[in-house]
């Protein structure tokens, strides 16, 4: 899908959610045949000429300047992701690259160091598709417990967490708001999707998901954008039972983000957490006793 379709995609998407009543537009109780608004209503709201709004959404017209993108995501009632997400669909239309498969991601020593210091805190790091690229130990026991420790250190077998959140039964019941989480990595994955649009892997991976889930199909068509920058979620561990953790993602841009999960101090979630990282605590040997001979 080239930079042109997926502009009008968006564009479409999102009109098609506004209704008048939103924006405060009157429809004097006029029947309409499809939802949300109409391509010259969204043009009035944004400033544009209608004729102009249409070429634009049917991937006529790749020159909008920023000011027009800006005032068209006003009128679209964008938040500042989705503005920035309507900025790179433009890029992208504008200039149209080859599909490319990108070179591996890879886990820097510092990110590596930080890793291993933090024994305390449940830590994955992820690449811009959500492959697992590294975990802790606490941060494989919390996230991916039934999965082998190792195959993070192996490319070929990396878990990548969109997978695990919309294919994997194990991940699917971790989340007591499933629907929540899963929206969440759909929208993240919308977000990367704008910034890298020649990621032929990224690709791949969407049309996977989309083929093998009818949840992630329907939110991807959706179009909505979102950041996963901070999360709280309740978890149900099979292990340490129900606790609720905040999680947060570390470091922006586009290489590798570290995702911590936190609990309040103090709280039934915190104590689960310390109880998760004991069971996983490999028992230290026996250590001998000292015979002592009678004299």
């Amino acid at each position: 899908m080239n930079g042109t379709v997926r502009l009008g995609d968006f564009l479409q998407a999102r009109r098609s959610q506004l209704r008048p009543e939103d924006v405060g537009m009157p429809t004097y109780g006029e029947a309409r045949r499809v939802p949300g608004l109409r391509r010259e209503e969204l043009a009035v709201l944004a400033g544009v000429s209608a004729s102009y709004y249409a070429r634009l959404e049917q991937g006529h017209s790749t020159n909008a300047s920023a000011e027009v993108l800006d005032a068209i995501a006003r009128a679209l009632r964008l938040d500042e992701f989705e503005r920035l997400h309507l900025h790179a669909l433009a890029r992208s239309a504008k200039h149209r690259g080859r599909s490319r498969r990108p070179a591996p991601e890879r886990v820097t020593a510092a990110t590596g160091q930080l890793l291993d210091s933090m024994t305390d805190i449940p830590a994955i790091v992820t690449g811009r598709r959500s492959d697992v690229l590294a975990w802790n130990r606490l941060g494989h026991a919390l996230f991916a417990g039934h999965l082998d420790p190792g195959a993070a250190d192996r490319p070929a077998e990396r878990p990548n967490m969109a997978r695990l959140v919309f294919l994997d039964a194990h991940t699917r019941d971790l989340y007591t708001d499933w629907p929540s989480k899963a929206r969440a990595v759909v929208g993240n994955l919308r977000l990367v999707a704008g910034q890298y649009p020649d990621d032929s892997a990224l690709h791949e991976l969407i049309g996977e998901l989309s083929a093998k889930n009818e949840d992630f199909a329907s939110m991807w068509a959706d179009h909505r954008v979102r950041s996963c920058d901070v999360a709280v979620y309740e978890m149900r561990h099979p292990l340490v039972g129900t606790l609720t953790v905040t999680q947060q993602t570390l470091g922006h841009g586009g290489g590798p983000t570290i995702v911590v999960a936190t609990a309040e101090a103090g709280s039934p979630s915190r104590a689960a957490l310390t109880l998760l990282a004991q069971a996983i605590t490999p028992a230290a040997p026996a250590r001998p006793r000292t015979r002592i001979d009678a004299g």
